[in-house]
């Protein structure tokens, strides 16, 4: 026997994993049936304001603030990065005439140091720390450029993810303000140039207020449902 003062289900109609819809007529009834008073009531002890939860779902889906310049950002009297889908740029300022024998620089699978052989030794280091995912250490590299800044290439592990920094405990940036240039697609696979693709779509969709990809699929296997079925009452319907 159920619990007395259980929570009574609302009225769902679920799409399940594989598509399909349940369509039972015990299903049907209880879509067409009419909700009581009481089920109207809020439950204002679980569940936050709506005004609320809707504020949180912005906030979450729509970044504040322009897209990152390159990607990336700056770690001020430090360096410059920027970023593609598959590396890592950074831009070290150093003393002029400096040359390659002058600076320690090691790239290491989730470490990242740079340093001048010619500074004091508790100010060695001008970079030290974890890099936040996994570098290919081989094709990685750097050069000095000018005698006054060291360029550093990362190449990542994982080249389907934004760095939000170059060194865990830097400031980070906005990942989901990304805005990458279509041209890079073309380096893609074509596999990963679809995902890419279809995360971009649903990225812009969502900032726009509109559908993602699933959703709008969802969408439109509901529209032919009920064409399918004009005897049933949807207005309580919703996605799983």
């Amino acid at each position: 026997a159920k619990k007395a003062g259980a929570k009574k289900e609302e009225d769902v109609l679920e799409i399940g994993a594989d598509g399909g819809f349940d369509a039972s007529d015990a299903a049907a009834k209880e879509v067409t049936k009419k909700e009581e008073p009481a089920a109207k009531k809020a439950d204002t002890t679980s569940s936050p304001p709506a005004a609320a939860k809707e504020k949180d779902d912005d906030d979450d889906e729509h970044p504040n603030g322009p897209p990152p310049v390159g990607n990336g950002g700056t770690v001020d009297g430090k360096y410059v990065w920027t970023q593609t889908l598959s590396e890592i740029n950074l831009v070290v300022p150093l003393p002029d005439n400096t040359r390659g024998r002058d600076v320690n620089v090691t790239i290491a699978k989730k470490q990242l140091k740079v340093g001048l052989k010619s500074a004091p030794k508790d100010d060695a280091w001008i970079i030290n720390g974890p890099v936040p995912k996994i570098v290919i250490v081989d094709d990685s590299f750097w050069t000095i450029e000018d005698g006054n800044r060291l360029v550093i290439n990362l190449q990542k592990l994982n080249e389907m993810e934004w760095w939000d920094c170059v060194v865990v405990g830097d400031p980070t940036i906005d990942v989901k303000a990304i805005q990458p240039e279509n041209s890079n697609l073309g380096d893609l696979d074509g596999e990963t140039r679809q995902t890419v693709e279809k995360m971009m779509f649903d990225q812009r969709q969502k900032a726009s207020g509109l559908p993602t990809s699933e959703e709008q699929t969802k969408i439109d296997m509901l529209a032919k449902f009920k064409k399918a079925h004009p005897e049933m009452d949807f207005s309580n319907a919703k996605f799983t």
